[in-house]
């Protein structure tokens, strides 16, 4: 008998509410796992910082993620949550083929917050600095993602890119998406 399983793939800027969402959805929908490359990067940084590189792409860090991508697709029947910024187009693509080729259905969660909101947020947060290397403050990343997204470098998933695509533009949605993933879930096909 055929099991249904889902990918959920988070896409948004830094503090856009994507970690807390996937935290939400893993309670609302059984058998599901969070993969978030945030919480490696603190393994990393808390055990074995003198692995991580000091330049260029942070190859462990993605090894890591692979691994557990990987086991959870090949050696279980849960439900996936890639809970990321999955910004650019191009990777999220490769992801998304890579899932669809083992049959998962895909769901695409594109966190569109007002930067202002934002910008408050960091304002007000209290995340651990650990889990970015390239930039020394939060402000800094966000800097980094508005002008990617200015200069057309990093382009919104579109309709047709997943099986469902879902747009958050304020916190105000989220139940309502979360209620939709697990009409999905819970669907026979």
């Amino acid at each position: 008998m055929f099991m249904k399983r889902l990918l959920i793939m988070t896409v948004g800027k830094t503090h856009s509410g994507k970690t807390t969402f996937a935290k939400e959805l893993e309670k609302k929908i059984s058998n599901t796992v969070v993969i978030d490359q945030d919480n490696h990067a603190e393994f990393l940084h808390s055990y074995y910082q003198a692995l991580i590189p000091k330049q260029g792409p942070n190859l462990i860090k993605y090894a890591i993620t692979r691994t557990i991508v990987d086991y959870a697709i090949n050696e279980t029947d849960c439900h996936i949550i890639r809970c990321n910024s999955n910004r650019n187009g191009k990777d999220r693509l490769k992801w998304l083929s890579h899932y669809h080729k083992k049959g998962f259905i895909s769901i695409l969660v594109n966190f569109n917050i007002p930067e202002h909101i934002l910008k408050e947020r960091i304002a007000n947060s209290k995340r651990n600095m650990n889990i970015i290397r390239a930039f020394s403050t939060f402000e800094e990343v966000l800097v980094q993602q508005i002008e990617e997204s200015n200069n057309g470098d990093i382009m919104p998933p579109t309709k047709g890119e997943a099986n469902h695509l879902f747009t958050i533009n304020n916190s105000s949605e989220v139940d309502y998406v979360i209620e939709k993933i697990r009409d999905i879930a819970q669907s026979p096909t």
